[in-house]
């Protein structure tokens, strides 16, 4: 059965942009007898966990430990929308596994739209101080089973390409447990459900999955809990060329989450194909959004340069959706780099306040015939 065919995206949520409380009322009203909440974030809000099935084998994901990353917390609404249309189909996945799913661990830094929690902390680099609320529930639950997999769900930026031309729409990493990477068991139990995911995905999106670094991160939460035995696998829902609400990232996020899933529950610790993980290309940084090539500046000498610009993500007071507003990134020499839109600007005019594009300021030049 295909499951892309199957795919249908949740209709409450039709925004990159989730707003904690719609979530929460949500949740209350859809599938109030599956969650409980695990605790409070930093200003209060609460924290869900959602409990799905009745298999042998334990799974924990959770969503947004990164505020601004929301394409995981669709992929699990999406996944439940898509397979109650197709009941035979849960019942077999549910049967052999339960799914234990946070939604939104960092709810403050979800309604803000920003990386970090209400206390300015990165959760994810913050499981040896606990400086923040938030990581302690998530450790809990950790403790309170004994999870088979883990599932760390994020999202990654624009920049990222798997052969300089693709955007890594998708990346996926074993984390590694020491400095030199070695390649363990738990690893090789993420490698082969990440396998098995890639073999399902690469015709429907071709050159467009990537395999994140494995470089060790000695606070991070996946590598850790990898560490201490529990084989997590990092998502990482990217690019998709035109589509900067992620609508594209979001359906192959979902199709993905579910072939894991699936793989999970068929493997059962196997490492059976863990090898195919390793022809995955790596990620590569080597796109920006815009790159304005040839940009004859208003100087007294003649000044010809790139101009590179990537977008910011603000969410805005009144709208219900982000806002992409354009930062310059380098003026120079951008050679080396190439950008999802080109403008070239030759033969054209450089109208702008200042005599130079200001870095890390928003745009404030347009370029006319």
């Amino acid at each position: 059965m295909n499951f892309e065919q199957m795919y249908q995206q949740n209709p409450d949520f039709p925004n990159r942009y989730i707003s904690p409380e719609k979530l929460f009322s949500y949740l209350q009203e859809n599938l109030g007898d599956y969650i409980q909440e695990i605790g409070k974030s930093y200003l209060g809000k609460p924290i869900y966990k959602l409990t799905i099935g009745s298999g042998n084998i334990a799974v924990l994901a959770w969503s947004q430990m990164h505020g601004n990353e929301s394409n995981a917390t669709h992929a699990m609404l999406d996944l439940l929308t898509t397979l109650d249309k197709a009941p035979e189909l849960k019942e077999k996945l549910f049967s052999k596994i339960q799914l234990d799913f946070i939604f939104m661990l960092n709810p403050d830094g979800s309604e803000r739209w920003t990386r970090l929690n209400a206390a300015d902390i990165d959760l994810n680099r913050d499981f040896h101080n606990e400086a923040s609320t938030e990581i302690k529930f998530l450790k809990e639950t950790v403790a309170s089973k004994k999870y088979d997999y883990a599932l760390n769900l994020h999202e990654q930026r624009t920049i990222f390409t798997t052969d300089a031309i693709h955007p890594a729409t998708l990346s996926f990493l074993a984390p590694s447990e020491d400095v030199e990477r070695t390649v363990t068991e738990n690893r090789k139990k993420c490698m082969a459900v990440i396998a098995d995911v890639y073999n399902h995905l690469k015709e429907m999106i071709p050159n467009q999955i990537g395999r994140y670094s494995d470089e060790f991160y000695p606070t991070s939460t996946g590598d850790n809990f990898i560490k201490a035995g529990m084989p997590t696998i990092l998502f990482e829902g990217g690019h998709f060329v035109d589509d900067y609400t992620r609508q594209g990232t979001r359906k192959y996020y979902t199709i993905a989450f579910y072939y894991a899933l699936k793989a999970i529950s068929e493997l059962n610790s196997s490492v059976e194909g863990w090898e195919n993980y390793l022809t995955i290309p790596e990620n590569r940084e080597t796109h920006y959004d815009i790159i304005y090539r040839n940009v004859k500046l208003n100087t007294e000498h003649e000044c010809i340069l790139d101009v590179a610009v990537q977008y910011r993500e603000i969410k805005e007071e009144g709208k219900d959706e982000i806002s992409f507003i354009p930062f310059v990134m380098e003026a120079g020499d951008v050679k080396q780099r190439k950008g999802w839109l080109e403008i070239d600007c030759t033969g054209k005019k450089f109208i702008s306040a200042t005599k130079y594009p200001k870095l890390d300021a928003e745009v404030s030049f347009t370029i006319e015939d």
